[in-house]
């Protein structure tokens, strides 16, 4: 018998192997953002991912109290330090150790009720283009400094450091993976990150937007982007590439090789489809995309430069819709999110357990059902110039070309813009007055798919920053116009 106990055990072996080997479907996490007026507040948050079996969380800060709802989750958090962090973490080892003592020392106390912290992400894209290098200088140092103070806090084993980079840190200038590096400006920055990684047995966090390169690159067909079997294929040194995402990816990694890091693990630490503000911007077309992405990656198939090896992790961009959003780079960035802002699912996603409809954010705490619209009896000559005024300040991102609001017309919009600014003031009525052309109504202006929204109880006062007023200023003149 003790030959056949032998084989059984050199089976069981065997199958363990395979069961491990590459080729596994990545797990596939979520990213939290709060950059809105009145965010959903956190323990609803956290039941809105547990009720969706989302087991992975990545957030942009150590917001005390998301972390506090996380615990006792058993949900794997990835805890993000802002860019505006990076300068003092580089140049000060003791507030690298003040930061993971605050942050996460506190939080590991008790297996049972603690949080599952498994990454720390040193910055958030930092070597973006449009932050003109202001903290490229910092970026390792920072890193370096927070995991010095993770081995003195005897962490060092359970959390890894990270930094999620922006896909223009590399690129390929004739659009074929095959010619895909990193930007010359910091090249030898990366080598020098990616040197950090490599010895700490850490990843490669890429955010990769296929929506971006579809925008950017006319060459880039919609269906191409969208994983459709039918678009036009691209060949690339006898590789043949079928969609966006492996495009991107394999970019990624010839840069990779080519800084003599062709092995590096990689996330992808933000992947989406935004659903409003711009052309082809649909929930209906999120859901195409997403289901094209989940189910690539659960075909294990990789892509042409890695077969059969896909990410190890991806993280959707994002959870919810945030209001307060730089729309800089288009509308759009405001409504990313697979739920709306109060937790409302907008299209099935499969998170591992194959597509399924999400669960709604359960008990939410609403404002009163009341909306602020135009009075008609008054002199509505100063609407338009009132409706600019209010959405210097509130989100009115709907309502421009491609977005679910677009075509309201005057009054409509005026009034859209009215409500929004209503909501964001907690439905003070003195903020439904806009010189006595406002009025307050309890019957739903909503219009098709245009939703004139109602506020949540949580209030977090927020503004844009003046720098964005003239752009708001532009847009929504234009966007009034259009409807005169």
């Amino acid at each position: 018998m003790a030959p056949n106990l032998r084989l059984i055990q050199a089976l069981l072996l065997a199958i363990s192997s395979l069961c491990v080997s590459p080729g596994v479907v990545a797990a596939v996490g979520v990213n939290w953002g709060t950059t809105a007026s009145h965010p959903l507040p956190p323990p609803k948050v956290v039941e809105l991912l547990k009720s969706n079996n989302i087991t992975k969380v990545k957030l942009f800060d150590a917001d005390p109290n998301a972390l506090q709802s996380l615990s006792g989750s058993n949900i794997y958090v990835t805890v993000g330090i802002p860019n505006s962090m990076l300068r003092s973490l580089n140049s000060s080892k003791k507030a690298a150790e003040t930061w993971v003592h605050d942050n996460l020392t506190r939080y590991f106390s008790d297996s049972r009720t603690g949080v599952r912290i498994e990454y720390i992400a040193v910055g958030n894209e930092p070597f973006l283009q449009d932050y003109g290098g202001q903290f490229d200088q910092f970026v390792v140092g920072a890193a370096i400094n927070i995991q010095t103070a993770l081995t003195a806090a005897n962490l060092a084993n359970k959390v890894r450091v990270v930094v999620p980079c922006s896909s223009d840190t590399f690129a390929s200038e004739s659009g074929l993976p095959s010619k895909g590096h990193f930007r010359p400006d910091i090249n030898k920055t990366m080598i020098e990150l990616l040197t950090f990684l490599n010895k700490h047995r850490s990843p490669f966090v890429a955010n990769i937007s296929p929506f971006l390169t579809y925008r950017q690159n006319k060459n880039i067909t919609l269906g191409f982007t969208l994983f459709k079997e039918s678009a036009h294929s691209l060949n690339d040194s006898h590789k043949t590439y079928h969609n966006s995402f492996d495009l991107n990816y394999d970019t990624l990694i010839t840069s990779l090789s080519t800084a003599g890091f062709p092995e590096m693990e990689i996330i992808v630490g933000q992947i989406g489809w935004p659903t409003d503000g711009a052309a082809n911007a649909t929930s209906s077309i999120a859901e195409i995309f997403m289901k094209g992405l989940t189910d690539h990656l659960h075909a294990k198939s990789g892509t042409p430069l890695r077969p059969r090896n896909p990410p190890t992790e991806i993280y959707v961009f994002s959870l919810l819709d945030e209001d307060q959003r730089s729309i800089v780079m288009g509308n759009f960035e405001r409504h990313w999110g697979i739920f709306t802002f109060d937790g409302q699912a907008k299209y099935p996603v499969d998170f591992g357990q194959g597509l399924k409809t999400l669960v709604n954010a359960q008990n939410v705490d609403y404002l009163a059902s009341k909306w602020c619209v135009l009075s008609n009896n008054m002199d509505l000559s100063n609407a338009s110039a009132s409706a600019l005024d209010a959405c210097s300040v509130a989100d009115c991102s709907p309502m421009f070309p491609g977005g679910s609001c677009f075509n309201l017309t005057w009054p409509g919009n005026i009034s859209y813009a009215f409500n929004s600014y209503y909501q964001q003031h907690d439905q003070r009525a003195d903020s439904c007055n806009f010189g006595g052309l406002g009025l307050i109504t309890k019957v739903d202006p909503s219009m098709e798919n245009c939703r004139f929204s109602v506020g949540l109880q949580t209030s977090v006062s927020c503004t844009l920053h003046g720098s964005f007023l003239v752009y708001w200023i532009l847009l929504l003149t234009a966007a009034i116009s259009l409807c005169l």
